[in-house]
């Protein structure tokens, strides 16, 4: 007959190397844990579709280049759904339903801080341009020109995204936020639904070039609005997790990778005066 083991010595296991056991069991939560995120869609160099190595279709661009440039800095840290293709209204649905952790490259406005907490160190800065037709004679010097312009001084933007915020609360100025992508808010314009196209740079210029519209559109010098973007992270993610997404990036940006990885991703070219 089998006796029954007795675990008389488990009791005198002196308290620190209990403690010790315990916090061994706890570590994997934030070794090699998975953070999911997804690509934005028309966020263009944030997340663009690259042919890879292997000659297939995959995502790439700024933001990719960070978290793969945070993993190696810290192999901790593992970002998911980084291939995967999302309107930013999804994204912040699956935020709200436990299926997001991370947006990379969100501006600190209200609507953001809201659903966000955010790392401390900023991930890049752009400037937000304004494009109008080629034949557009117009010059601008500052927002009031366009405020005067009334109903001829339409701005487009992007469904979503935080210049619509930002343009909004300037008040006074008339902004269409119908269109999702790039290519719809061009071809607005082309077709005198707008005024002006706003949109950040790096990224208004690749997209009036994948468009092939370099000669039918313009980008004005003035006015500009520059906006800090950083990484946004679920307030309901551990404390312990969010130090080192902080830490990371901290490091990055000492050691000069975030610069790096910005200037690779430069427009060539400058507005027109």
């Amino acid at each position: 007959m089998n006796r029954p083991v007795k675990f008389r010595n488990f009791r005198v296991l002196p308290q620190a190397v209990v403690v010790s056991i315990l916090m061994t069991l706890m570590l994997p939560a934030f070794a090699g844990t998975e953070i999911h995120t997804a690509a934005q869609e028309a966020s263009e160099p944030k997340y663009i579709a690259i042919v890879n190595p292997q000659g297939k279709v995959a995502v790439g661009g700024m933001c990719v280049d960070i978290m793969r440039a945070m993993e190696k800095a810290d192999p901790g840290l593992q970002f998911v759904g980084d291939q995967i293709w999302q309107p930013r209204a999804r994204i912040d649905a699956g935020l709200k339903a436990g299926n997001i952790d991370v947006i990379c490259g969100v501006q600190r406005i209200a609507r953001n801080t809201s659903q966000y907490q955010f790392a401390a160190t900023p991930l890049f800065s752009v400037n937000y341009l304004l494009a109008v037709r080629a034949d557009d004679s117009i010059t601008i010097e500052d927002w009031d020109d366009i405020r005067k312009l009334g109903n001829d001084g339409i701005i487009l933007a992007l469904r979503g995204f935080g210049i619509v915020d930002i343009l909004t609360q300037m008040g006074g100025l008339k902004v269409d936020d119908t269109a999702t992508s790039s290519i719809s808010n061009l071809k607005k314009l082309l077709a005198g639904r707008g005024r002006f196209y706003c949109h950040r740079s790096p990224g208004i210029g690749l997209a009036i070039q994948q468009a092939g519209l370099e000669d039918k559109i313009r980008l004005l010098s003035k006015p500009q609005l520059t906006e800090k973007f950083y990484m946004g992270m679920a307030k309901t993610m551990h404390p312990e997790l969010v130090k080192k997404i902080g830490a990371a990036l901290v490091l990055l940006e000492k050691n000069g990778e975030l610069k790096r990885i910005f200037e690779r991703y430069q427009e060539s070219g400058s507005p027109a005066p």
